[in-house]
């Protein structure tokens, strides 16, 4: 039996993708993908199975995920997915294809919040003055 191991980051989402031969079931955090709320978080984990649904169907994949918010966890967890059909299909063609729709499929978005800094309400936001 094969199995793949693949990670995705986005924010501080951390997501880990285990991927094996099976019946095509794909569970987040222990729950079923089709239940999984909300639906704009599960339409974008499900991405890159609607792009090769032949290989989707033949391998179970469950994904646990943890930090940041509902929105990373799901771009983290799609990234992951997506490393792990590459991997366990080894044709370069997913590869490209995963690339050719969205990078980020392939390449974990390493981005972050910068953080806020003191003289203002926010990273770049400084208080006014008003003595002229």
């Amino acid at each position: 039996m094969k199995v793949v191991l693949a990670t995705g980051r986005r924010k501080a989402a951390l997501a880990r993708a285990t991927v094996k031969d099976g019946r095509g079931r794909v569970f987040i955090n222990r729950r079923a993908l089709e239940v999984y709320e909300p639906e704009l978080a599960r339409l974008k984990i499900l991405e890159p199975l609607t792009l090769v649904p032949e290989l989707a169907r033949r391998v179970d994949i469950e994904v646990g995920v943890e930090g940041g918010g509902f929105m990373g966890q799901a771009d983290a967890a799609r990234t992951a997915i997506a490393r792990g059909l590459i991997e366990w299909s080894g044709d370069p063609k997913v590869r490209e294809l995963f690339k050719q729709h969205d990078w980020t499929l392939v390449k974990s978005d390493v981005r972050f919040k910068e953080p806020k800094k003191p003289g203002g309400s926010g990273a770049r936001a400084r208080y006014q003055k008003s003595y002229r």
